[in-house]
């Protein structure tokens, strides 16, 4: 699939609070938790419980949500496919971390362990 502008703009204005509960939903259907759920986006953006509350209350829209974030580090490790996107191919910048966001759910949702959820690099 191809990047569109039209696409693009459809994940900019989506808000953040209209895509939690199927976040929590799907998690918690495959055995995981609501902590562990914020555990992980707290690992992918810098946001604790409480500044997540604050988004959703304020219906930040994904554009609004990213640009506050601090991406941790490891962000760019997050690779594969999702929604038919390949992650690492995604030109726009705020599209991928949208998907970066879709894919560790997915993970979590997948009984991934945590560790390699949150690119944990293996000291030798």
């Amino acid at each position: 699939m191809k990047d569109t502008s039209q696409h693009d703009e459809r994940m900019a204005k989506m808000t953040f609070a209209s895509v939690y509960p199927h976040y929590v939903t799907k998690v918690e259907k495959k055995g995981r938790t609501k902590d562990e759920l914020h555990q992980v986006i707290e690992w992918l953006t810098g946001y604790d419980e409480e500044k997540l509350q604050e988004l959703i209350a304020s219906k930040a829209t994904f554009e609004t949500f990213f640009q506050d974030a601090t991406l941790h580090p490891n962000a760019h490790l997050i690779k594969g496919v999702i929604c038919g996107y390949r992650i690492e191919k995604i030109q726009n910048p705020l599209t991928q971390q949208v998907r970066y966001l879709d894919k560790v759910v997915d993970e979590l949702g997948k009984g991934r362990k945590m560790e390699k959820i949150m690119r944990v690099e293996k000291t030798k």
